[in-house]
């Protein structure tokens, strides 16, 4: 057999393709280790009762948006248990009302490593991936891993019902 007759060198794989795949496989485990529980006992949203109702206070609101149209809306106040919360997955928010009449709302995305939270109970909002647990007053951190509160989201409290602004 002469060099004239010999087989042509076989393709080598392009390096962006070994990296692209690569990269892709590492987002794939990725997300899989550090996505959210999506259990089926909770659909669309879930109420979460506090361990003590907080007593007294005032009948006044506390939002962090003008009630203006073209919000979203997500509950009535009447929804939202004193001393709890309710958790609106698909909107990715969670509305609180620590005390009486206040109400405030938070990103439902933990900020240790992104799971969504999914209960709330004795006055904390609970991550299930690693059970950080943050305050339903501020969303500020209670118990670890997580080192940053709970992002504040805007909402507008108008007679009995919350709208996100």
């Amino acid at each position: 057999m002469t060099t004239s007759e010999s087989l042509p060198p076989a393709p080598a794989l392009a390096r962006r393709t070994v990296v692209a795949a690569a990269g892709a496989a590492g987002l794939a485990v990725a997300l899989t280790a550090c996505g959210s529980s999506d259990d089926s006992s909770s659909a669309d949203s879930s109420d979460t009762q506090p361990g003590a109702n907080a007593s007294g206070g005032d009948s006044g609101s506390s939002s962090s948006a003008s009630s203006g149209s073209g919000g979203t809306a997500l509950a009535k106040t009447s929804d939202i248990p004193e001393g709890g919360g309710k958790i609106f997955k698909d909107q990715g928010v969670v509305v609180t009302q620590p005390t009486a009449g206040t109400y405030k709302a938070f990103s439902s995305k933990c900020t240790h490593q992104g799971c969504a939270v999914t209960s709330i109970a004795n006055g904390v909002i609970v991550c299930p991936c690693h059970k950080s647990e943050f305050s339903v007053a501020d969303g500020s951190v209670k118990k670890g891993p997580a080192t940053q509160p709970l992002a504040a989201e805007q909402i507008s409290v108008s007679g009995d019902s919350i709208t996100m602004a």
